[in-house]
């Protein structure tokens, strides 16, 4: 399954460079996205590297929050992740 990345995690003074918020477009409601919870995200960079990283909870009604490790570079938002 698909899923693009859509932003860094943020408060109002803060920013959390690991964790990121995920978008996947067959996600409309809490239920749904509750079943991803738990699964392997994998983003891979234009030259090839692979950064793995886990949803962990929900962010919302339809989006999903995402831990990597190490965290995603600047350039991984509105790029595509490979959710298992």
């Amino acid at each position: 399954m698909k899923g693009i990345v859509r932003s860094f995690r943020s408060g109002k003074k803060t920013q959390k460079p690991r964790h990121f918020i995920i978008e996947v477009e067959s996600v409309k409601d809490l239920k749904k996205a509750k079943t991803f919870v738990g699964k392997e995200v994998t983003w891979k960079s234009p030259k090839g590297k692979e950064i793995k990283g886990k949803i962990t909870s929900t962010h919302g009604q339809f989006k999903l929050r995402a831990v990597f490790n190490p965290g995603l570079p600047g350039q991984a938002i509105n790029t595509t992740v490979e959710i298992k």
